[in-house]
C-alpha cells in the first residue's frame, strides 16, 4: 500500500472530493446490509404466519427507497473519486511534459522517445486507476466487509461468524504473494511496451529510409519480435492476475460450506431461526465482493506502484540548465565574446573545442567554416545554452550567458538548426510558431525574405497546406527556407543559420543572404556552412579544425593567407564553374 502514501500529496490536495466520495461509499456500504436483514424478517414472518399485506408493503417500499438512495449515492461517489483520479493523471501528465521541455539534449540522447511516450500514457493510466478504482476497492472492501461482518456477528451469531472467517487469513497470505509477483511482472511488461512503442515511433519516422533500402521484411520481423515480447510478458501478468479470482472463490466457497454445516446445526439446536440463516448466507454472499475487491486491490496497487516508480524516477532526472538566483530578466543585446579554453561533452574524455577566442560586434556577421566534425555546431550550442561545463566564458552584452534567464536569452536568438523540424500543421502555422499572434501579412513578409513565398503559393492550399509530420511532403530546400522564415518572424537580436542553406541552389542562397543583409541591419548574424559563398560577406570568418581556430579574418584577409580557406574556396569555385559548363 506504499503507493497510497506516495500519492498522499494529491489526496490532501483533493481531500474534499475524496472525503465526500468516501462518505457516500460508507453510506452505500451501510445501506447494503439492510436488505438481507429485511429478507430474513420477512422469511420469519412467513414461517410464523404473521406476515400481513400492510407489513409486506412497508418492507417493499423500504427496499425500493434504499435502492433509489443507493443509486444516487453511487452516482456521486463516482464523480468525486473517479473525477479526482482523472485530475491526478492530468497533473502528472503536465508535470512530465513540463519536465521534458526543460531537459537538455543529453537527456534525449539517452532516453528513447517511445519510452517517454509510454510513461505519459500507459503508466499514467495505471496511476489513475490506483487513485480511482484503487481507493474505491480499498474503502469499499473494508467498509462493506466490515459492516457485513458486524451485522453477521452482532445481529445473528458471533460464533457462526468466527467459524466462517477462519479461511480468510489464507486469502490474505496468498493475495500478498500474488501482489509481489505481479509488481515485478507488470514492471517488465511496461518496459516491453515502452520498447515496442519506441520501435513503432522510430519505424514510422524512418519509413522512407526503410523503403529506400528495401528493409521492409527485416523491419516487420524485428517488430514482430518486439510485439511477441510484449505479449509474452503480458501473459505472465495475466497468469498471475488470473490466480486472484479462483483463490478468493475457493476461500469464499469454504466459508459458505462452513456456514451451511454449522448454521443448520444451530437452527436445529434452536440458536438460530430459518430467517437468521437466510440472512446470514445472504450476508456471506455480500462478502464475496469485498473479498474479490480486496484481491483486485492488490492487482491495481501493484500496477500503480510499478508505474509510479517509473514516472517518479523520470521526474527526478536532474535538470541541467537552470536559471541562476537573481538572473537578469531582460532580453540580451550587444557584443558577443567567446573566451573558451576547453569544452568536453558530458561522458566524453576528449575535448571538442579548444582555444576558442573571438569577439563579434553587435550588428556584424560571423561566418564559421571547417570540415565535418570540426566543432561548428558545438560552438553554437554553447551559445544557446544547450550545453555548459566549459572552461572559460561566453558573454553577451557584457554579461555571461548564465547571468540571464534562459527564457530571455533564447528570446534573443533565432536558431535554424541543421535538422529542420516542421510540425504536422499548415505552412502558415509552422512559420508563425515563434510568434503565434502574427497576422498573414507578417507571415508572408518573412516568407518573401526567405524566398519561399512563391513556392508556397504553388502548394495545393497555399499557406493553409498541411505539410505532414516533420515536413515529409516538402523538399529539403523548402523545409530549410520555411525554418528560416520561422526564425525571422522573431526578429531576433541574433540569427543563427547552422548550415541552413545547404539544400538550396547558389542563386537562391545569394538571394536569401542579400535579403538578410538588407533587412537585418544592426542585428547580429552567425552562419555556419560548408559552401564558402554563404559566408564570404561576413565581417569575421573563423576556420575550425579539430575544435580549434586555425584561421580567422575577412574573406579578403583569408584569401591572402594561402591556407585551408583559400584552397577550399578556389576548389568550390572550380566545381561551380564545371557545373555550369565552364561558363
Amino acid at each position: 500500500m506504499r503507493v497510497f502514501l506516495e500519492l498522499s500529496w494529491f489526496f490532501k490536495q483533493e481531500k474534499k472530493a475524496y472525503l465526500s466520495g468516501i462518505f457516500f461509499l460508507l453510506l452505500v456500504a451501510f445501506l447494503q446490509v439492510v436488505p438481507p436483514k429485511i429478507i430474513g424478517r420477512v422469511t420469519d414472518h412467513i414461517n410464523e404466519g404473521t406476515l400481513t399485506k400492510g407489513l409486506l408493503v412497508q418492507y417493499v417500499l423500504l427496499l425500493i427507497g434504499i435502492g433509489l438512495l443507493m443509486y444516487g449515492l453511487r452516482y456521486y461517489w463516482r464523480i468525486m473519486i473517479f473525477g479526482s483520479a482523472v485530475k491526478l493523471s492530468k497533473i502528472l501528465r503536465d508535470r512530465l511534459y513540463h519536465h521534458f521541455t526543460k531537459m537538455s539534449p543529453s537527456f534525449y540522447q539517452k532516453s528513447r522517445i517511445g519510452d517517454l511516450m509510454a510513461h505519459a500514457t500507459n503508466d499514467l493510466q495505471a496511476i489513475q486507476q490506483t487513485a480511482g478504482a484503487g481507493i474505491l476497492t480499498l474503502v469499499d472492501s473494508l467498509s462493506t466487509g466490515g459492516f457485513v461482518i458486524l451485522m453477521m456477528g452482532f445481529t445473528i451469531s458471533w460464533k457462526l461468524t468466527l467459524i466462517c472467517l477462519l479461511p480468510m487469513p489464507f486469502m490474505a497470505i496468498l493475495t500478498s504473494w500474488f501482489g509481489t509477483m505481479l509488481h515485478r511482472s507488470f514492471h517488465q511488461s511496461q518496459e516491453a511496451f515502452s520498447s515496442l512503442n519506441d520501435k513503432t515511433q522510430e519505424s514510422m519516422t524512418g519509413i522512407k529510409v526503410i523503403k529506400t533500402f528495401g528493409q521492409e521484411k527485416e523491419e516487420v520481423e524485428d517488430f514482430r519480435k518486439h510485439s511477441e515480447d510484449v505479449v509474452r510478458k503480458n501473459i505472465v501478468v495475466a497468469k498471475i492476475d488470473s490466480l486472484y479470482d479462483p483463490t478468493i472463490s475457493i476461500i469464499v466457497g469454504i466459508s459458505f460450506f462452513l456456514s451451511i454445516v454449522f448454521g443448520a446445526k444451530y437452527v436445529l439446536n434452536g440458536e438460530l431461526t430459518i430467517g437468521d440463516l437466510i440472512s446470514f448466507t445472504t450476508y456471506l454472499g455480500l462478502l464475496v465482493w469485498p473479498m474479490l475487491a480486496f484481491g483486485w486491490l492488490f492487482n491495481i496497487v501493484e500496477r500503480g506502484r510499478a508505474s509510479y516508480d517509473r514516472v517518479s524516477t523520470l521526474l527526478k532526472e536532474r535538470v541541467e540548465m537552470k536559471d541562476a538566483d537573481g538572473a537578469l530578466d531582460i532580453v540580451p543585446c550587444g557584443d558577443i565574446v567567446y573566451s573558451i579554453s576547453e569544452f568536453t561533452y558530458p561522458g566524453e574524455t576528449s575535448p571538442v573545442l579548444k582555444g576558442i577566442y573571438f569577439t563579434l560586434k553587435k550588428g556584424e556577421t560571423l561566418g564559421i567554416v571547417g570540415k565535418t566534425g570540426a566543432g561548428k555546431t558545438t560552438l553554437l550550442k554553447l551559445f544557446i545554452r544547450e550545453f555548459e561545463g566549459y572552461q572559460g566564458s561566453i558573454t553577451f552584452g557584457g554579461h555571461a550567458l548564465q547571468e540571464y534567464k534562459i527564457e530571455r536569452l533564447r528570446e534573443a536568438i533565432g536558431y535554424v538548426p541543421q535538422d529542420h523540424f516542421l510540425f504536422s500543421t499548415t505552412v502558415a502555422e509552422n512559420i508563425a510558431f515563434t510568434n503565434p499572434e502574427s497576422d498573414q501579412k507578417e507571415i508572408e513578409q518573412v516568407a518573401k525574405l526567405a524566398h519561399i513565398h512563391e513556392d508556397i503559393l504553388q502548394f495545393t492550399n497555399g499557406y493553409k497546406t498541411i505539410v505532414g509530420e516533420r515536413g515529409v511532403s516538402l523538399s529539403g530546400g523548402q523545409k530549410q527556407r520555411i525554418s528560416i522564415a520561422r526564425a525571422l518572424l522573431m526578429n531576433p537580436e541574433v540569427l543563427i543559420l547552422d548550415d541552413s542553406l545547404s539544400a538550396v541552389d547558389a542563386k537562391t542562397e545569394e538571394a536569401i543572404l542579400s535579403s538578410l543583409k538588407q533587412n537585418r541591419e544592426g542585428k547580429t548574424t552567425i552562419i555556419t556552412s560548408h559552401r564558402l559563398s554563404a559566408i564570404q560577406h561576413a565581417n569575421l570568418i573563423l576556420v575550425l579544425e579539430d575544435g580549434k581556430i586555425i584561421e580567422r579574418g575577412t574573406h579578403e584577409e583569408l584569401m591572402g593567407q594561402n591556407g585551408w580557406y583559400k584552397e577550399m574556396y578556389l576548389r568550390q569555385q572550380l566545381e561551380e564553374l564545371v557545373e555550369h559548363g565552364g561558363h
